[in-house]
C-alpha cells in the first residue's frame, strides 16, 4: 500500500484543503508510520511527526503549498530512523593517525571484548570479598597485576589521566606548594592545562627554571616550608630541542626525599612495556620512574597501553593510600566495565605471549608498509569504481602519526 494512501473513506484534509496539514494521529495512522512505531516506539515516531510538521509549518507561505501527507511520511519516517540510530556510528580510520583521540583511541583485543561482554550479562564480585564474607576493594581487580607489571607498591585506577593528576594532586598537594618545571606546564587535548589543574586541586605552582632548560639547583633553590611535591610531567605531546636541559627521576627523587617531599610524575601515554623491542621508539616507562625514586606514577589506559579509558595510578604503598582515601577518588573510579576490560589487558601483557597479535594498538603501530601497500590496494578498486572517471586513483607511500600525544615527532612508514 503506499504511504500516502491512509485509512478512512473520502478526501484527505490536504485534498479538501491544499493549505491544510494532517493532524499527527493521522500520519501516526499511515500504515508505514504505524507498522514503524511497533518496531520503534510510538513515542519516538510520533516525535518525528512533529518535528515534521513544525518544520513545514515555518518554511510555508503564502505562495507555496505545504508538503503533501507522502512526502510527510517519508520525512517523518527517515526522520524516526535516523533519530533511532546510534550517535556512535562505526567508522574507518583513514586519518592516519593510530591512536585518534577523536575517533576511540585504543581498540580493544578480542580478550579484553570478551570480559566486558562476561561482565555486562553477569552479576561480578567487584566490591566483594569471597573468602572472607565482607566488603572488598575494586582496586583488587587490578592491584596485583600492575604492582608486577611496574614493580609498585601499591595501584588504583580512575576514569582517565587528567583525573589521575587532579586527585594525586588534592590528595597530595592541596594547600602546599608543588614544583614543576616551567617547560613541563603542559597542555594537552581539551584545553587541559596544567597550571589549571593544579588551581582545581588548591595547590600553589611553584615554576621552576626556564622553558629550555631546568637544573637541579632551581628545584633545590625552591623548597620552602610549605612544599609538598615535586611533579615532572612528560613532554608526549610536544618536544624542546636544542640548547637543553632537565633533571631526572633519580636526581629528583633523592631531592624529594631529602627534604620530606613526595615526588610525582605524569607519563601521559605512558607506555607499560618497552616497545624497541618492535622497532619502535622507547617510551618512559613506569617501572623506570617508580625504581628511580617515584612516589606515584600516572599513565593513560586507552593509549598505548592498548586498554580501556583509564587513568592508572601507581607507587608506593603510603601515597596511594592517601590517594584512595581521598572522598574525590569515589567520584572519579571506574567501572565494572573498565575493570573487566583492563584486567583482561593487564593478563595480556603479564602472559608477555604473542602481544602484538593480541594487543590491536600494537599490531597497527608494527605493521610494515607492505602490508598497508596490500590493503590499499584492495580497496583502491571498489573507491575507482565508486568515484567515477572523473578522479584518478594512485597508491603513494606516507608517514602515519601514533597520535593521541604520543612520541610526537615520530612517523611510522604508511602507505595510502
Amino acid at each position: 500500500m503506499p504511504s500516502s494512501i491512509l485509512p478512512g473513506s473520502g478526501e484527505s484534509e490536504v485534498q479538501k484543503n491544499p493549505r491544510h496539514l494532517p493532524s499527527v494521529d493521522r500520519l501516526l495512522a499511515a500504515p508505514t508510520l504505524s507498522a514503524l512505531s511497533e518496531t520503534l516506539g510510538r513515542g519516538l515516531v510520533k516525535r518525528a511527526i512533529q518535528a515534521e510538521l513544525a518544520s513545514a509549518r515555518s518554511q510555508q507561505s503564502a505562495l507555496t503549498d505545504p508538503p503533501s501527507e507522502a512526502l510527510l511520511i517519508d520525512r517523518a519516517q527517515a526522520r524516526a530512523q535516523k533519530d533511532a540510530a546510534s550517535r556512535l556510528r562505526g567508522v574507518i580510520n583513514l586519518t592516519g593517525t593510530v591512536i585518534h583521540t577523536n575517533l576511540g583511541r585504543a581498540l580493544l583485543g578480542e580478550e579484553a571484548i570478551d570480559a566486558v561482554a562476561a561482565a555486562m550479562r553477569g552479576y561480578r564480585a567487584l566490591e566483594f570479598d569471597l573468602a572472607s564474607g565482607e566488603r572488598g576493594d575494586r582496586d583488587d581487580v587490578i592491584e596485583e597485576l600492575l604492582c608486577r607489571l611496574t614493580g609498585a607498591e601499591a595501584a588504583t585506577v580512575v576514569n582517565n589521566c587528567a583525573a589521575a593528576v587532579l586527585l594525586s594532586l588534592v590528595a597530595l598537594g592541596a594547600r602546599k606548594e608543588v614544583l614543576i618545571s616551567r617547560g613541563e606546564q603542559i597542555e594537552i587535548g581539551g584545553s587541559f592545562r596544567m597550571p589549571d589543574i593544579m588551581r582545581a586541586a588548591n595547590c600553589k605552582l611553584i615554576e621552576v627554571g626556564t622553558t629550555n632548560r631546568t637544573h637541579l639547583h632551581d628545584y633545590r633553590d625552591a623548597i620552602s616550608e610549605k612544599s609538598s611535591l615535586i611533579v615532572k610531567a612528560h613532554r608526549s605531546n610536544y618536544a624542546v630541542t636544542g640548547f637543553t636541559s632537565e633533571v631526572g627521576d633519580a636526581e629528583l627523587g633523592a631531592l624529594a626525599r631529602a627534604h620530606g617531599l613526595l615526588y610525582m610524575v605524569d607519563l601521559g601515554s605512558g607506555a607499560l612495556i618497552d616497545l624497541s623491542h618492535w622497532g619502535l621508539p622507547r617510551e618512559p616507562l613506569p617501572s623506570d620512574s617508580l625504581s628511580k625514586g617515584a612516589d606515584v606514577v600516572m599513565f593513560s589506559g586507552d593509549k598505548l597501553l592498548g586498554g580501556p579509558q583509564a587513568g592508572i595510578i601507581v607507587g608506593s604503598r603510603l601515597a596511594i593510600d592517601r590517594i584512595k582515601r581521598h572522598p574525590l577518588k569515589r567520584a572519579l573510579r571506574v567501572s565494572k566495565l573498565v575493570l573487566a576490560a583492563l584486567e583482561a589487558t593487564l593478563r595480556v601483557y603479564d602472559s608477555g605471549h604473542r602481544l602484538p597479535e593480541r594487543l590491536p594498538v600494537l599490531a597497527m603501530l608494527t605493521r610494515s608498509r607492505a602490508d598497508i601497500q596490500q590493503a590499499c590496494h584492495r580497496v583502491a578498486g571498489p573507491i575507482a569504481a565508486f568515484a567515477g572517471d572523473s578522479f584518478e586513483m594512485q597508491i603513494a607511500d606516507c608517514a602515519s602519526q601514533i597520535g593521541s600525544g604520543a612520541l610526537p615527532e615520530e612517523r611510522l612508514p604508511s602507505a595510502a
